[in-house]
């Protein structure tokens, strides 16, 4: 038989007192009295659940045969009344099989982790979903891997590193407030460079994102964490033709020569396209080659004149059959950087930041100002808003070209002409036309400064004779 709801029961000293309830007094004389240390507020039941609520701190609550207790702790009346009301409503759902009451599934939506794990102990819920944060933040990244270029499984593993190095990696996600992450952001702000904290900001988000939407947490708590500036403009630097043609002279083998020009002319991404860039890819012919990015895709990029003869001396010393263009350096434990940085100083300069996007960014940057921005675009693999914040720079000889005339604007040069032909019409000496001189025919004079074409008026006038 189906238990039936049943009203709300009042206290036991209530309960005791009351006429009204004198034919049940043996029933409740057998049932043990509880031990209150204050006087206790009434409490609803159910007939599969009980809830009681002490709001003065009354610890007391006894089970009635199978009935499940729910304690609340301290709370006044009226919320104990209204969790009452949607715990009847969810329990009334179970039993009959129905959806839960649209007001209620909100309510459930709104509440705590607490009072939701109780009401799942007494089976009225389902239980939380538990994710530990290492646990959840390996399976994010190895989900990633197959699809995600390397150097960004590289940036998400630090993001994961900094977080698990300050919340712990047992930590449950869904115990983890807005404040706690603005904790952290604090932490990353002491810790590391702005560019560099609002960079692990950007991806912590990608990771609170992926929990919400397996409702592992009940919120993104990161996502309204500011982000400071990703851009360090004091880290942009362009490295000028003549020192990276000094560079690539002091190089110590024709590969490190290519890997140099395919950065600084070619605009390749070091390591990663270099190493994927065969013979096959290059097409003499068209004078162009093949760059198959794990970043971007598919693109063709021109071979410049600046880059084809370190590419034909690779091509001639390359053995019979050699598939890739970059053969020596394909160990994943060869360090470039800092092979690159001896080779700089063993050149007579000075490592600048970034040492291979910055080659890469001078060449947008030499592009840009000969070529659309939407070509240049194409041929480096990037767009138009990423090359102005991370790639553009202004450079010292676009303020002396700039100085000495060699921008001027299109409107203007075409608006010269246009003025020389107005003042020459207007100086030009005036010539006796067929129409001014017929006696049919009278001229109009035209106004100050200009002189308007003759128009044919008869000598009548222009409305009609009366006789």
């Amino acid at each position: 038989m189906v238990p039936q709801l049943c009203r709300p029961l009042f206290a036991w000293d209530e309960l005791q007192d009351s006429p009204s309830l004198r034919q049940i007094r043996p029933l409740l004389a057998s049932i043990p009295t509880p031990s209150c240390s204050k006087r206790s507020r009434p409490a609803a039941t159910t007939a599969a659940t009980s809830v009681r609520c002490e709001p003065f701190g009354a610890a007391c609550s006894w089970r009635f045969c199978s009935r499940k207790t729910i304690r609340l702790g301290k709370c006044d009346r009226k919320t104990a009344g209204s969790i009452t009301r949607h715990v009847e409503a969810l329990l009334s759902a179970k039993i009959g099989g129905q959806p839960i009451p649209r007001d209620t599934a909100s309510w459930l939506s709104t509440i705590g982790p607490m009072l939701r794990d109780k009401l799942a102990a007494v089976g009225l819920v389902e239980a939380s979903k538990r994710a530990a944060l290492g646990e959840f933040l390996d399976a994010f990244i190895a989900n990633r891997k197959p699809t995600a270029a390397p150097n960004t499984i590289r940036n998400l593993e630090q993001a994961k590193r900094q977080l698990v190095e300050h919340f712990g990696a047992s930590r449950d996600m869904a115990s983890i407030t807005p404040a706690d992450a603005e904790g952290w952001a604090a932490a990353l702000a002491e810790k590391y460079a702005t560019a560099t904290a609002g960079r692990t900001i950007t991806r912590a988000r990608q990771f609170f994102k992926a929990a919400l939407r397996n409702k592992l947490v009940a919120e993104n708590v990161i996502v309204d964490v500011k982000a400071s500036g990703q851009v360090n403009k004091d880290r942009q630097f362009h490295v000028d033709r003549d020192v990276i043609f000094r560079v690539i002279d002091a190089a110590p083998d024709a590969e490190w020569r290519l890997l140099i020009a395919l950065s600084r002319f070619g605009g390749l991404r070091c390591p990663s396209e270099h190493l994927a860039l065969r013979w096959q890819d290059v097409d003499w012919a068209r004078k162009r080659f093949r760059v198959d990015s794990p970043k971007t895709g598919e693109r063709w990029v021109p071979i410049f004149p600046e880059l084809r003869p370190y590419l034909e001396e690779c091509f001639e010393l390359a053995e019979e059959g050699a598939v890739h263009v970059i053969t020596r350096y394909r160990d994943s434990n060869t360090n470039l950087r800092t092979q690159f940085v001896r080779i700089i100083r063993r050149a007579g300069e000075k490592p600048w930041p970034k040492l291979f996007h910055n080659l890469r960014a001078s060449r947008e940057t030499e592009l840009a100002a000969e070529y659309p921005i939407h070509v240049v675009c194409g041929w480096i693999g990037n767009t138009a808003a990423i090359a102005a914040k991370h790639y553009l720079t202004v450079r010292e000889e676009d303020y002396e070209r700039a100085a000495q005339g060699g921008a001027k604007s299109g409107a203007l040069a075409a608006q010269n002409p246009a003025q020389q032909d107005t003042v020459r019409n207007s100086t030009d000496p005036h010539k006796t036309t067929q129409a001014e001189t017929d006696t049919n025919f009278m001229p109009i004079p035209a106004c100050r400064g200009n002189y308007l074409p003759l128009c044919p008026v008869p000598p009548v006038g222009l409305e009609p004779t009366t006789r």
